[in-house]
């Protein structure tokens, strides 16, 4: 019997960021869902502050090289690879000059919220799925951790649900206490577009909010997870409507059976 296949997509992994509720959870979550017989691939974004050779990132060529254009803008692809050693696990990295060399992650030394956040998420969430394509992988469940991961969700049940690779593919999204009060730029919607998605699929980004991102997330996910306690009051309220499966804040102690017993449940 195969494998069931889990590709984790999330913003924050330690040891590679300070600790972190997220960090932790998905860095003991891939490889607790691989002791579990499963079969994992886990993607974060290569901030600047990541030091790479410290934990020794090295750039995959058979894999890097491809373009994505976002805004008219060609974005040359770089994905690096390191190894959790004590997990056997490997992390993949996606990289960019133009968008993550930088020493911090979502806001510069002066706590001021970078303008391109909102292509930086474009950019991860693209450059996740096509190297995923790159590696004829197909998951049966996506993860997905975190804002930066918002756009997984659309561009799966959309632009890619033709693609074998993700035809079959269960969106599974954990929802953090990560909001932040700025708004993403006012063209968000038209950079977002791909073929496949339609102005109709793009209501809530006409208003790039974070609470906006997170409703379009959970309305293209087939199941949502509280990854903290307390979440942004207006998605929880959201999430009262919200009428397919989801898996309440877990203890630290029992989440990585909790979220595996999940999985087996998304899949039927």
């Amino acid at each position: 019997m195969e494998k069931t296949k889990i590709l984790f997509v999330t913003q924050e992994i330690m040891p590679y960021l300070p600790e972190s509720q997220m960090g932790t959870i998905c860095r003991y979550l891939p490889q607790g869902t691989q002791e579990r017989r499963k079969e994992i691939r886990t993607f974060m974004p290569r901030f600047g502050n990541i030091n790479e050779r410290r934990n020794q990132l090295h750039e995959v060529i058979r894999l890097s090289g491809m373009n994505l254009i976002i805004n008219d803008n060609d974005h040359p692809l770089i994905i690096k690879v390191a190894s959790i050693q004590q997990a056997r696990m490997q992390i993949y990295f996606i990289d960019n000059e133009d968008y993550f060399l930088r020493k911090f992650k979502f806001k510069d030394k002066n706590e001021k919220f970078f303008a391109d956040n909102d292509e930086r998420a474009i950019f991860f969430s693209r450059g996740v799925l096509e190297t995923v394509k790159k590696l004829g992988w197909t998951p049966d469940i996506v993860h997905c951790h975190g804002w930066l991961t918002s756009l997984v969700p659309i561009y799966i049940k959309k632009a890619f649900k033709d693609n074998p690779i993700f035809t079959e593919s269960k969106i599974i999204f954990s929802v953090y206490d990560d909001d932040f009060p700025e708004t993403l730029s006012d063209d968000f919607a038209k950079k977002i577009k791909l073929d496949g998605i339609t102005n109709k699929d793009l209501t809530h980004y006409q208003n790039p909010t974070y609470s906006n991102l997170i409703k379009a997330a959970i309305d293209y996910s087939d199941a949502v997870i509280y990854g903290s306690e307390n979440v942004n009051p207006e998605v929880e309220e959201y999430l009262k409507t919200f009428s397919k499966p989801i898996l309440g804040f877990q203890p630290m102690d029992n989440y990585i059976d909790s979220y595996n017993q999940f999985y087996d449940k998304i899949l039927g």
